[in-house]
């Protein structure tokens, strides 16, 4: 009989195969207490157990065929940092020698600390990081027990595969792999293997596995949280990336109409394919920006294959994380710019600067004593109260913008003080270089737009700047006052909600008629139903993560901008804005 499974939608398309079920990689854990004596070879053997981990992941990372998404190395290297914490290992080396666990028990000890301060995070990204420190301690474990690292080793998919019997007259039977989870490690064996699609377990939009998913254009649907208990080895099974369900042991006819979409998927596929190198241009031939979302510099070279035609939101704070206080210096995060600028081939790059602090803390065990993170010292408001660090920032950036065309992006802006004050930084930083004689460019100002505050005052922020940027999703989260990741709350979090549709009517209406660019950088920009109308509210910019430009593309160029100013308005003044999204304009 034919069942379903709900996760999250993390990456589209549809997959149709049989199931191949990895069990729970947890492996269980020995508690007892060790002799004084035995204390210097139990850190020994968790040292050794750590150590065998980062020289596996390491020749990973080398052995990267050149054309793995940057997401994967990049995922791959924050399990290698958080290997080589010393957070971890100093833990795991006090409760054995003050408390005398073994190295397993005091391993896992260790973990559970490191994991609330995880909990307490407000951000989602950093607090799906606990799934990382989980993972990397997972691996541990098995050295200490003398297993294998990973069920999803080469030889074992191999087995796991040559088992699979042809299905339906099919020479080779195609394969679905269902686990609780992923690791980076994994997700490049994945990538290796005859997978079609995966489903997990747990993860959610912003989870290692949803990133690498999207990157590598993978149907996948995650935090699918019965999936490894109800589905079967060698169940049929359908993943439905686009909607975020798994049904399990479909009809014949369920399958065909599957199949069918998913010729039709593929079809559509390659014609999003030839969109590439067309100019996004309405019907009216209004000139459309679309642009791309990155967080580490190689991943320009991701947005050039995607299409788009420059870099709207290079999140500069990836290059800050877990460095346990030591932050890169001026000439490093050159480096990292001049690379993302270069990357781009002459094309703009919009670079933020650092958004940390309060609910995303760069040193890990500092301690928040902020009741309300989210409302704390936090993006510009911690790069004020830091100014060295802060022109440390402007100056790199200064100088990488030598080498391209660079905007700078300031985060959280809600102040008229603030930007003074951001002014005042950046002449200080020119001046800085100018005095040591380092060549800088010249480069645009731009405010994120965020809270509800700078939108209402957008007209006096446009006297200091010269664009701005909207970032949907904290607006709509400080708007309404919801916690995206708060389960209790999270089906308010309402991008079509009046009041968060006039926020941001209004400052693309301001930026237009101060004749200022406005961009919009959130999730909404990627949003295909959203599209037409950001373009009928007098949107020309948008920026998203690379693999959803040329869906929103193909809106573009069907879409008469003209013709949709008129249905927006009706949207706007529409008690429930949902409703009308379908309509023709």
């Amino acid at each position: 009989m034919t069942f379903a499974i709900h996760g999250l939608a993390v990456s589209r398309g549809i997959a149709i195969g049989r199931a191949v079920v990895v069990a729970s990689s947890r492996v269980e854990v020995p508690h007892y207490f060790i002799e004084a004596s035995q204390v210097e070879a139990e850190i020994a053997r968790a040292r050794h157990a750590r150590n065998a981990v980062v020289d596996e992941l390491q020749r990973l990372v080398s052995d990267l065929p050149a054309d793995a998404p940057g997401e994967l190395a990049a995922l791959l290297e924050v399990h290698l940092m958080l290997l080589q914490d010393e957070v971890l290992a100093s833990g795991v080396r006090h409760w054995i020698s003050e408390r005398f666990y073994n190295a397993e028990w005091a391993l896992m000890t260790q973990l559970e600390q490191i994991s609330r301060q995880f909990d307490e995070m407000e951000d989602p990204y950093l607090r799906e990081r606990k799934a990382d420190l989980e993972q990397v301690a997972d691996r541990i474990l098995r050295y200490m027990r003398g297993m294998a690292p990973s069920e999803l080793a080469p030889s074992v998919l191999a087995e796991k595969v040559a088992q699979q019997p042809a299905l339906d007259g099919m020479t080779e039977a195609p394969l679905v792999l269902v686990a609780q989870d992923l690791s980076p490690a994994d997700m490049l064996q994945f990538r290796r293997s005859v997978f079609a699609g995966f489903v997990t377990a747990v993860g959610g939009k912003t989870s290692h596995t949803a990133i690498v998913a999207r990157s590598m254009d993978i149907p996948a649907v995650v935090g699918a949280r019965a999936a490894s208990q109800l589905i079967r080895q060698d169940d049929w099974v359908i993943i439905d990336g686009n909607l975020g369900i798994v049904l399990v042991d479909p009809s014949p006819v369920i399958l065909e109409q599957y199949r069918f979409r998913q010729r039709q998927d593929l079809l559509e596929r390659e014609r999003l394919a030839r969109l590439r190198h067309t100019p996004a241009v309405t019907l009216d031939g209004q000139h459309i920006e679309l642009l791309a979302n990155i967080e580490q510099p190689d991943d320009a070279a991701v947005a050039l294959r995607a299409g788009a035609a420059g870099i709207g939101l290079f999140r500069s704070e990836f290059l800050f994380m877990g460095r346990e206080g030591k932050l890169p210096g001026e000439d490093e995060q050159f480096e990292a710019y001049k690379t993302a600028v270069e990357g781009m081939q002459g094309l703009p790059v919009t670079i933020r600067t650092i958004d940390v602090g309060a609910d995303k803390p760069l040193q890990k065990g500092s301690k928040e004593t902020s009741l309300n993170p989210a409302l704390g010292l936090r993006a510009i408001r911690w790069s004020l109260a830091e100014p060295a660090m802060f022109r440390t920032q402007l100056r790199a950036i200064l100088r990488a913008a030598a080498f391209g065309k660079v905007q700078l992006l300031f985060p959280m802006v809600s102040h008229q003080h603030e930007a003074h004050s951001i002014l005042a930084q950046v002449r200080q930083a020119k001046a800085e270089l100018q005095a040591r004689g380092v060549a800088c460019g010249e480069v645009q100002l731009g405010a994120m737009i965020e809270v509800p505050a700078a939108a209402l005052m957008v007209r006096s922020l446009l006297k200091h700047f010269d664009f701005v940027s909207i970032g949907t999703n904290d607006l709509i989260q400080y708007t309404l006052a919801i916690d995206r990741a708060d389960e209790a709350v999270a089906h308010l979090y309402d991008p079509l909600h009046p009041a968060v549709l006039e926020l941001v009517a209004q400052v693309i209406r301001t930026a237009n008629e101060m004749g200022k660019q406005v961009c919009v950088c959130g999730e909404m920009a990627g949003d295909t139903s959203m599209t037409r109308l950001l373009l009928g509210l007098g949107l020309r910019s948008f920026s998203m993560h690379p693999a959803q430009i040329l869906s929103v593309k193909q809106e573009v160029l069907r879409a008469d901008a003209q013709r949709l100013q008129p249905w927006a308005q009706q949207v706007l003044g529409a008690e429930e804005p949902a409703t009308m999204l379908e309509a023709v304009a």
